[in-house]
């Protein structure tokens, strides 16, 4: 293959909100990935930037995400901010003809999603959302078992997410995944995401969804347990319980089909589970060290190779968004 989409054999990305999910996750994914270089990383308290900067081998450091953004030598952007501004962030990006990776989700509505899209659609550049399962090997295994008609016809799925409340939930100290300001659905928001966007990755687009949802520990100011139902295109019915105020930790999807079932987890390491006339098979695909490095490499191939599209862009990630708000009755 050769380079066909851009000129350039290597593009210089720089990051807006240097925090913790850069720290290991997303950032040196970014510095690892060949015809990729971290360039710049910008977070509003210029010492912990540079600090960031220092220990990454990161040319430059701002204090000042516009001064990121226009800088002629950062090619593309990664928004890594709490989804609350990045609308904010993603408009002045696309104002400034630059390719760019949202953090999930994509922003806190639907609304806010679409307006992003839209503008990277005017100005026909890449978009691309951080729901990076789309690309592990563990969740590309189950979608070739699911293609390969290893449980039959697909007939439902359904996930639990159960946790305890965590330390700073019981202190009652801030923390902007459970303020309804930046947050809207708490956890939910932060976590379902990750999982609904997979289901609709691999069982097809989800067309219908209506949930229920509430705050019943009163830790903080965003609800803290959903029940969902849905239907996909396919016909596929599927439900979710997410709880974050439950005695123990529990994350099981089980996807049953007419001629078996698979059983796998959306955030821990446990096996992939294979049930079908064959027997039992377990799979242990665990994830890689920096998490989002096949997301990365992805987005380096969408945009050198004509023939390689990305999995998780502006268009899928709005599906998703689109389908938070109705299990949230915002739409």
């Amino acid at each position: 293959m050769s380079l066909t989409k851009l000129t350039t054999e290597i593009v210089r990305w720089g990051i807006i909100g240097c925090g913790d999910v850069t720290e290991v996750k997303s950032g040196p994914a970014y510095r690892l990935t060949k015809g990729f270089e971290l360039h710049a990383v910008m977070r509003r308290n210029a010492v912990k930037a540079e600090d960031y900067a220092r220990r990454h081998q990161v040319p430059k450091f701002y204090a000042d995400a516009d001064e990121l953004i226009n800088d002629p030598e950062v090619d593309a952007v990664y928004i890594a901010t709490p989804p609350d501004s990045h609308m904010y962030y993603a408009l002045k990006v696309a104002e400034a003809g630059k390719p760019c990776c949202i953090e999930k989700p994509m922003a806190p509505n639907y609304k806010e999603s679409l307006a992003i899209k839209t503008a990277f659609d005017v100005k026909k550049l890449p978009l691309f959302i951080a729901y990076y399962r789309r690309t592990l090997p563990r969740f590309t295994k189950i979608k070739k078992w699911l293609d390969d008609g290893e449980i039959g016809e697909i007939r439902t799925v359904h996930w639990t997410l159960h946790k305890a409340p965590s330390q700073i939930d019981l202190s009652q100290e801030f923390n902007w995944r459970t303020d309804v300001k930046v947050a809207p659905g708490g956890y939910f928001d932060d976590l379902a995401s990750h999982g609904l966007d997979l289901f609709n990755y691999l069982l097809g687009d989800i067309t219908e969804a209506k949930g229920f949802s509430s705050n019943q520990q009163k830790l903080y100011s965003a609800i803290d347990c959903v029940t969902a139902a849905w239907k996909h295109k396919t016909g596929i019915t599927g439900s979710g319980n997410w709880n974050f105020g439950t005695y123990h930790r529990k994350d099981e999807v089980i996807i049953t089909g007419s001629k078996g079932a698979i059983q796998f987890s959306i955030f821990d390491n446990a096996p992939l589970v294979l049930k079908n006339k064959e027997g039992q098979l377990e799979f242990d695909i665990e994830h890689p060290e920096h998490i989002q490095l096949h997301h990365v490499e992805a987005i380096r191939d969408h945009l050198f190779y004509e023939d390689f599209d990305h999995p998780s862009k502006g268009d899928s990630a709005l599906h998703t968004s689109l389908v938070m708000d109705k299990i949230l009755g915002n739409i």
